[in-house]
């Protein structure tokens, strides 16, 4: 856990070092790392708007020799392809997968009824809203599945949401990530990102707190 936490906080020096050693196969590294947190449902902690953000400011750089438009359909497929994984497994396994110990373990019976909840209330268009909520990005298309949702009718709205999702972190990155004070306090940058992020979760918690 320290390990996952030192590379979310410092996640610019590990990428840096991945450019420094593995060259263009960064792209593949990236493509899996955000591959595995959107379509394997036990990977929920894993970096994602960080590591757009982060990849994006590395690649405005000259000196890395990356492309940020590279990055933009890198993670586009990653993003998309996993979530298209994680449907498919809602739709075969469904909850049993949970029953597991090992996974129960990762995914909380509580983090499930939320994601649920989170449907009931929104319905279809949360597949859209879930894209930019940690941990609830990658319960949703699993979610979406056991659901009765059909593929087709969830993956307009899943696409749409990884576009904007993408074009908004990458964007973000490519223009704000070189200037100074980014450059010297990214792990603060990188907390905000984490904190906004998670900003609609806490106004829902708060409004369930409310109700009740």
């Amino acid at each position: 856990m320290n390990t996952l936490i030192d590379f979310i906080l410092h996640i610019d020096n590990h990428i840096i070092n991945l450019v420094t050693y593995f060259g263009n196969w960064t792209y593949i590294i990236l493509f899996a790392v955000i591959f595995v947190e959107t379509g394997v449902v036990v990977m929920p902690f894993l970096p994602g708007d960080s590591l757009l953000f982060a990849a994006s400011a590395i690649s405005a750089n000259p000196q890395y020799h990356l492309n940020t438009w590279i990055f933009i359909v890198v993670f586009l497929l990653a993003s998309f392809l996993g979530d298209t994984l994680n449907f498919y497994l809602g739709d075969k396994i469904g909850y049993k997968i949970t029953k597991q110990k090992w996974v129960a373990k990762v995914i909380k019976p509580e983090q499930l009824d939320k994601a649920k909840a989170f449907f009931d209330k929104y319905g279809i268009l949360a597949i859209f809203i879930a894209r930019f909520m940690p941990i609830i990005r990658t319960l949703a298309p699993f979610i979406a599945a056991t659901s009765g949702y059909k593929y087709n009718k969830f993956i307009k709205y899943n696409l749409s949401a990884c576009i904007v999702w993408v074009l908004l972190c990458c964007g973000a990155g490519h223009f704000f990530g070189n200037i100074p004070f980014v450059q010297e306090h990214f792990s603060v940058v990188v907390i905000g990102i984490i904190l906004i992020t998670l900003i609609p979760g806490i106004v829902a918690f708060i409004k369930e707190k409310k109700q009740k």
